[in-house]
């Protein structure tokens, strides 16, 4: 098989004649060549063979065309970009070209062509081709080379001149967006998209015996075939690659049979093959006493490539192509100096070598060449240090104002970055900066307000002040008025600890921008308002009135953007985006599936319990088009859903079954049996259905810890059940099929039900003798502990108590205290006491969610679960030796400022409650860098706290400068008794001076006190958060005895919802099945409260709240506990609250 050639082709001056074209009954029997006409294929031997679907294959050889030769694939133009001579014309629809270029078609008719428009300007026969059939388009400019094909996959005939649109409808078509001097058009007639695509990988890959693998050849490349175009308008040759790596010259055709099923996503690299070694040779070029632009930055170009891709240069690597790049300045090509500034930003020269670009930066910031100074004070900004930094300071203000919107834009970016590193310089630019958020440019006003807000960010007065001059309207760019509802947003928060309920400033003004006529804008406020704490049903109605017209909007981004808002806001507020579940069914069947994924979720959020069937029919199709992360969030959303309405498990855990038996991964696995085993442990009704799915997955699990751990709940939970035979079977055969892992803990789950359940005793005997001809050790030895214990006669008896405790009870502490401890034990020599493992609350059930704290200084992080206390409170207080005699720790509550922010001092404190002492860590931070505070404690005055009796203060010995410390101040207290009271806090310490150049203090210091806010003990913090996920079955399950009832008159309030909270945060208590929501305009309301209250006493709360027309709330509060003492010291909080 002939291979494709290339030749040189030359200039021609005149058009070709329309007559010239061939006839679409002939025209695969011809090829073209400019200036010639056409030439019949006498030499070609044609094959064809007929394929389903596909239009005939022809095998061609090559044909001889006078003069010169050209590439055959069935018909193919050669023709390049050109420039017309405006002389004269040869009629309609032609162009006289200048005699030094290349020959321009514009017969469009002749060719059965349809034009391709250019956005913003139809695109001329003076600028290039724009009536593609197949093309491949070669750039060989600064850019490197790309390909793209875009169209159906089959043209079956030849259109006809006649009929251009109609003889073939699958035309490829190519958007060009703009057009340069030096392009390479090929136009290809080809039956099927893969042979288009064979083709045009002659111009992707690069050829194996070319320098280095690049798509660019050298001038001094030996290879026949390899050459570049000139600046002249001349083509003298071009480089021909292969991509199948073939011998010689024999290429491999595009015609052939193998691999026509080729992937028409693939894409392959400009880059393949490039080595550091090599490409540094070709950077001598730089070094030309006659700079080639176009090849300078094509090495440019692949240096940046290998910066990019992690290669490292050496040292003297580097300064050679440093000193190599800055020769490039005497060029006065605009696109080699761009690639120019981006070599010296990427290389990041020594301040050694920096002096000898800054020269000539700073005559191109000076420059009247816009493009030059931007990109001029980018590579400054980017390489200098403090010192030059101060010398160009007076051209960076002027930058700053200038009226160029792009150097105005390039001198704030480069502030903002400077701003890290030289702050007191920026600082000082604040005048020029505040002028530019006045600029008329929408991204100049964008960048000044960032690098305004960002100069004041540490002055929260400051800060309110930008805003409030700013939300008066002086903003007009979108991307602007985005950045200003954030800082607003971040305002209110700020401010909502100082203001009274009800009141948020700025309000208004994210409530105006829902009206803007830019959608991101409206975007950004309506999350802004759904993000605000505490935020209501009456601030939120707006917010999602707009996000509800975005659900309709025929833009998916806005449709994710909308959706992904709603879901967040139907977690807290439920009921407020009710209104929108029409909207958000119809999004189900959304082609984006991450916006679908998330209506569904949202969805079963809102739903109600008549509405959950028609939703589970909807899923059931939905499912298996979406990935394994979208889910694996519908499953934690049935999860939450069957939690909220038990009696439609039967339909939720059968659709949990079913999707058990499809294809997923570990984790999507893994979230269902999860849901699955939080179903059965809440919803009773559901064990033995959800029992049965779960032996069910374990004939045909793949996964080592789902079989281990679904074995271990069979233990804990079959035996249990009315019928527990029935679940042997497919325990024992985990023994026989699977691997050591899965066979051990089988053996387990046999053992319990031998214990648990006497009259299985002989037969789970038998099957544990048999295991002890297992291959594992781990397998043979639990089979004879567990034979040694449950009694070696097998008869059906009683196992002793002792023994079912010992082997399968629940440990006196939790696993995680006891892994602490074990840790601690392995690195001393002190003798392991189980009884000295600090024994915690245990861990909250899987369905509830702990909820994120918000960081602070030291250990003040409020600790998001029971794991979170014992690694960082209780494992800080057990090391402190005096507190050893405390006992255990009940609670620590969450961190409380005694400071204002950006103070000298920033001091927290958290509250930790003993049965019978209280403990405040004290966690203060230095925050004066000259200064070296020691002997820091804090004085209490507890007068206001008469049952409080200071027994310890701990000081801390030093505290440098942002290095958080600790000091404690305990306090003795009636055992067992909620007390409460008021204290008053003075910090005392020394200060000792610190020299700033050597970082030492002074010998001698100064006693200094500061002022402290005050704290207080309140009744809440004797109360533990623990929700329970089935409120009724825990209220039914509680002594009646124990209840106590009584009525309250609360007086006017403003709504319900604010009393519900108020009566929540006095209890301290955790609401379930959330109803902390109260629906807009309610009479009527029932919150569901539970806790720890201290003393390790569980209490369960039901109060039902009532308004009448002039807003007095009347409340009715039951309390069941684990004693009517406590009852009752719950009615006496709320009386006294």
């Amino acid at each position: 098989m002939a291979s494709l050639q290339y030749g040189c082709v030359g200039r021609v001056g005149e058009n070709l004649p329309a007559s010239e074209f061939p006839a679409a009954t002939n025209w695969s029997s011809h090829r073209f060549c400019l200036g010639r006409g056409r030439v019949p294929l006498d030499s070609t031997k044609t094959t064809r063979k007929k394929m389903s679907g596909q239009a005939p294959r022809t095998r061609r050889r090559e044909a001889t065309c006078p003069s010169r030769q050209l590439p055959v694939c069935r018909f193919a133009l050669l023709t390049a970009p050109c420039k017309a001579n405006d002389a004269g014309g040869s009629g309609a629809g032609s162009t006289v070209l200048a005699p030094c270029d290349w020959y321009l078609p514009t017969h469009a008719a002749d060719l059965g062509l349809r034009p391709t428009a250019v956005p913003g300007r139809s695109l001329g026969a003076a600028e290039g081709w724009s009536y593609l059939l197949a093309a491949s388009i070669v750039r060989w400019s600064t850019s490197r080379p790309r390909v793209r094909l875009r169209g159906p996959t089959v043209c079956s005939a030849p259109p006809s001149p006649s009929s251009p649109s109609s003889a073939c409808s699958a035309l490829f078509e190519l958007s060009i967006s703009s057009l340069q001097r030096h392009h390479l058009i090929i136009i290809l007639y080809v039956p099927t998209r893969s042979q288009i695509i064979r083709c045009a990988r002659y111009f992707m890959l690069p050829p194996p015996s070319t320098v280095h693998g690049s798509a660019f050849s050298s001038p001094s490349s030996t290879n026949p075939r390899s050459s570049r175009d000139f600046d002249d308008g001349t083509i003298r040759s071009f480089p021909l690659v292969d991509p199948i790596g073939s011998r010689g010259s024999d290429m491999a055709q595009p015609f052939v049979k193998k691999d026509d099923d080729l992937d028409e996503e693939e894409e392959y690299s400009p880059f393949y093959g490039i080595e550091k070694g090599a490409v540094l040779q070709e950077a001598r070029v730089f070094h030309d006493p006659q700079l080639d632009a176009r090849r300078c930055s094509q090495v440019i170009t692949k240096l940046l490539y290998l910066l990019n891709q992690g290669e490292t240069f050496t040292k003297v690597e580097a300064t050679e192509v440093f000193f190599a790049v800055t020769k490039l300045f005497q060029s006065k090509d605009t696109v080699l100096r761009r690639m120019v500034y981006l070599m010296i930003k990427e290389l990041s020269p020594s301040a050694d070598e920096v002096i000898i670009v800054t020269s000539s930066l700073m005559k191109d910031m000076n420059s009247k060449t816009d493009m030059y100074r931007a990109n001029a004070i980018r590579v400054l900004c980017r390489i200098t240090d403090s010192t030059l930094l101060t010398q160009i300071e007076r051209y960076l203000k002027q930058a700053i104002v200038d009226k160029n919107p792009v150097v105005a834009s390039a001198a704030l970016v480069s502030g903002v970055h400077l701003l890290q590193t030289n702050s007191e310089i920026v600082k000082r630019w604040s005048n020029e900066v505040q002028e530019a958020v006045q600029s008329r440019a929408a991204l100049v006003q964008f960048h000044a307000l960032a690098l305004l807000h960002q100069i004041r960010q540490n002055d929260r007065l400051a800060v309110s002040k930008l805003v409030t001059s700013l939300t008066k309207g002086s903003l007009r760019s979108p991307l602007a008025q985005c950045l200003l509802i954030r800082y607003t947003s971040q305002v209110i928060k700020e401010s909502s600890t100082n203001t009274q309920a009800g009141e948020r400033p700025f309000f208004d003004y994210l409530e105006s921008c829902l009206r803007h006529k830019s959608e991101m804008v409206v975007f950004e406020a309506a999350r802004a308002i759904t993000e605000l704490s505490g935020v209501t049903s009456r601030e939120l109605t707006p917010a999602i009135t707009v996000l509800q017209l975005f659900l309709s909007s025929s833009k998916p981004v806005l449709r994710f953007a909308a959706i992904r808002t709603l879901n967040k806001v139907a977690s807290t507020h439920p009921l407020a985006v009710t209104n929108c579940n029409i909207d958000m069914e119809s999004l189900i069947s959304d082609q984006n599936r991450s916006i679908a994924t998330l209506a569904i979720t949202t969805l079963l959020k809102t739903g109600n319990e008549s509405s959950v069937d028609r939703l589970m029919k909807q899923i059931t199709s939905f499912m298996s088009d979406i990935a394994d992360e979208f889910k694996i969030v519908v499953v934690e959303a049935i999860r939450t859903l069957c939690l909220k309405f038990p009696l439609k498990y039967r339909s939720m855990m059968n659709f949990l079954s079913n999707i058990l038996r499809e294809e997923g991964g570990f984790d999507y696995k893994k979230a269902i049996v999860d849901s699955i085993v939080i179903l059965i442990r809440d919803i009773p009704d559901a064990k033995e259905i959800g029992l049965f799915h779960l032996c069910e997955f374990i004939e045909d699990c793949e996964f080592t810890y789902l079989s281990t751990q679904i074995l271990h709940f069979l233990g804990n939970e079959g035996p249990k059940t009315s019928d527990p035979s029935k679940y042997i079977r497919y325990i024992y055969n985990r023994v026989i099929l699977e691997n050591a892992t899965v066979r051990a803990s089988a053996v387990s789950t046999l053992a319990k039900f031998g214990a648990m359940v006497d009259s299985l005793k002989p037969r789970i005997f038998v099957l544990l003798r048999r295991c002890l001809f297992d291959s594992d050790d781990e397998v043979r030895d639990r089979a004879t502990l567990y034979l040694d214990s449950l009694g070696s006669d097998a008869s059906v008896g009683g196992t002793d108590e002792d023994i079912k405790d010992f082997l399968f009870g629940p440990l006196d502490v939790p696993l995680v205290n006891l892994e602490t401890s074990l840790r601690s034990y392995e690195a001393s020599d002190i003798p392991f006491d189980i009884n000295s493992v600090p024994k915690e609350v245990k861990s909250q059930p899987l369905a509830e969610k702990k909820a994120p704290g918000k960081k602070a200084i030291g250990l003040g992080a409020a600790p998001s679960g029971p794991t979170s206390v014992v690694d960082a409170y209780e494992k800080l207080l057990s090391s402190i030796p005096e507190f050893s005699s405390f006992g255990k720790l009940f609670k620590s509550c969450s961190p409380m400022e005694l400071t204002e922010p950006e103070t000298e001092y920033a001091v927290n404190v958290v509250k930790h409650i003993f049965d019978g002492h209280v403990v405040f860590q004290y966690n203060c931070t230095n925050t004066i860098p000259e200064q070296l505070l020691e002997k820091v404690t804090v004085f209490v005055d507890a007068s206001e706290a008469e049952e409080f009796s200071e027994v310890l203060t701990k000081p801390l010995q030093s505290l440098p400068y942002d290095l958080p410390g600790q000091t404690f101040v305990a306090f003795e207290k009636p055992e067992g008794v909620p007390a409460i009271g008021k204290f008053s806090n003075l910090l005392k310490f020394v200060v000792k001076e610190v020299d700033p150049a050597t970082g030492e203090a002074d010998e001698e210091g100064v006693e200094d006190e500061y002022q402290l806010e005050d704290l207080e003990i309140v009744a809440a913090d004797y109360m533990l958060k623990v929700g329970v996920s089935n409120f009724k079955n825990a209220w039914e399950n509680m002594d009646p005895d124990n209840e106590r009832i009584d009525e309250y008159g609360l007086g006017v309030k403003e709504s319900l919802a604010e009393t519900v909270s108020a009566v929540t945060d006095i209890l301290g208590m955790q609401p379930c099945e959330g109803t902390e929501v109260v629906p807009n305009n309610s009479r009527s309301h029932t919150c569901l409260l539970s806790g720890i209250f201290i003393g390790n006493m569980k209490v369960l709360v039901r109060v039902s709240f009532g308004i009448d027309g002039s807003k007095q709330v009347a409340m009715k509060l039951a309390v069941r506990s684990e004693g009517p003492e406590i009852s009752e010291k719950i009615h006496e909080i709320v009386a006294e609250g």
